[in-house]
């Protein structure tokens, strides 16, 4: 079983310019993003999938592989689906660029389902959210998701889910880690779907597996990383990165 991990970057960004090549602490984002990767004890290969020349320059004087991808790639996931025909492999995980401080024992979580007799169509992370944090809960920009008595995604939403009626102590709510792993085969065919309905409400593409019939595994995790989406988020990372290293 041959897992790469597969980091789409692009480098126009709608909420922070040339996101991916922000300063932290001396290195460009798109690079700590790639070195933590490295770290995976499951996955073989760590691949970055761009259409910017700017960003493989960046990342090729460090070592890192990167192949470049058309910038008609309307999602992340259709970035990685090109870069994966081109590199070949059994299993692809989805890391976000913006993950800077993104923790190697949360890949290896997602990564872990594939290497057992009964691998899913895909698998992804949830954190648990406490009751009291209705910051989050009600944030859009946080993702919820309910699952089955499996674990397996139901639903995900910017809305918060499930909708508490009833305040029951039993109740939790999971927010979505962005990350996801795929057999090849699973990513080629959701790639070539086109966009779904509650994909295009919600501006979640992961919805277009669900709506499709396919099935995702969510591994709880208890292991919270950042991501860097505002600039407030470029902020508090540069902080962690300063106080951890005192540069």
């Amino acid at each position: 079983m041959k897992a790469v991990i597969l980091i789409p970057a692009r480098l126009d960004s709608s909420r922070l310019e040339k996101k991916m090549l922000a300063d932290l602490c001396g290195e460009p984002l798109i690079v700590r993003t790639w070195r933590q990767a490295l770290k995976s004890r499951l996955a073989e290969r760590v691949v970055v999938a761009t259409d910017s020349l700017e960003i493989a320059s960046v990342l090729e004087e460090r070592g890192a592989e990167v192949v470049m991808t058309s910038p008609e790639a309307s999602c992340g996931t259709e970035r990685i689906a090109e870069a994966a025909r081109k590199i070949g492999g059994d299993v692809f995980l989805n890391l976000q660029g913006d993950e800077p401080l993104i923790s190697p024992e949360n890949i290896d979580l997602a990564l872990e389902p594939f290497f057992s007799p009964h691998p899913p169509d895909c698998s992804t992370l949830v954190f648990p959210l406490h009751p009291d944090d209705t910051a989050q809960i009600e944030d859009p920009h946080v993702v919820k998701v309910v699952m089955d008595s499996k674990g397996f995604a139901l639903y995900f939403s910017r809305c918060p889910i499930p909708f508490q009626r009833n305040k029951l102590s039993s109740t939790t709510c999971y927010r979505h880690v962005g990350l996801y792993a795929f057999s090849a085969e699973v990513l080629e065919k959701f790639a070539g779907l086109p966009p779904s309905m509650l994909e295009e409400a919600e501006s979640l593409e992961q919805l277009r597996l669900l709506e499709n019939g396919f099935r995702i595994q969510c591994i709880k995790t208890l292991i919270d990383n950042p991501g860097v989406n505002t600039a407030e988020d470029l902020e508090l990372v540069r902080k962690i990165i300063r106080d951890a290293s005192r540069c």
